[in-house]
């Protein structure tokens, strides 16, 4: 199946590259791009690509707006989307993952982890450029009220810490020497206790509740 992509920046040099990278992948086809938010969101609501990838600072509506307006948690229906940004602020992480989105990218990661985060969006996976994801995670601060690592299973604890590592299904089945349908079985269900809507946030929970360093 063909996974049909939206990108939005104002800088057409970074639209003609991305739809150049993305476009020549055999399971990946560009079906719109455009130059700021509000078109964004626009066609986004009309052609419900599975993945939209978002420059964060546009004209009309900025990308975490967008993010918010088509992946936010009120929306009924919404879209995967992808951040890609050039500046690395922690602001702008927590602000999209917290809109909803299933990715953030810096714009130098390279055209391999762009094309591997379009495709994990696409699953239902979350990604985010290596360059933040530790120092970001780290920094969640945990509420007052939210469960501790003794709501999960030990087995569900080891799932969960190897997903907060980055570490795919496939990757992690290997590490723990299970099956794959195990493994998602495992992160299902901690997904489910966690009431978390993606790997992004089962991995930042694992980081504010401690489960990293036990």
């Amino acid at each position: 199946m063909t996974i049909r992509v939206l990108v939005a920046d104002d800088q057409e040099m970074v639209r003609v590259g991305f739809r150049m990278i993305l476009d020549n992948q055999p399971d990946i086809e560009v079906v719109a791009d455009v130059a700021d938010g509000a078109a964004a969101v626009a066609r986004a609501r009309e052609l419900r690509p599975d993945v939209c990838l978002l420059d964060v600072r546009m004209p009309e509506l900025d990308g975490l707006e967008v993010t918010r307006l088509l992946a936010g948690p009120g929306v009924a229906d919404p879209l995967k989307v992808v951040v890609v940004t050039t500046f690395d602020l922690d602001e702008y992480v927590h602000a999209a993952l917290g809109h909803g989105a299933s990715g953030f990218l810096l714009k130098d990661a390279g055209p391999a982890l762009l094309v591997e985060a379009v495709r994990a969006a696409a699953a239902g996976n979350a990604l985010i450029s290596p360059q933040v994801t530790v120092r970001m995670l780290r920094h969640f601060a945990r509420p007052l009220d939210e469960p501790g690592a003794e709501l999960l299973t030990p087995r569900e604890r080891d799932v969960v810490r190897e997903v907060a590592r980055g570490l795919t299904n496939q990757e992690i089945a290997a590490a723990l020497f299970l099956s794959l349908s195990t493994v998602k079985t495992h992160l299902a269900s901690a997904q489910g206790k966690l009431g978390a809507r993606n790997r992004v946030e089962i991995a930042s929970w694992a980081w504010r509740v401690g489960l990293m360093s036990s």
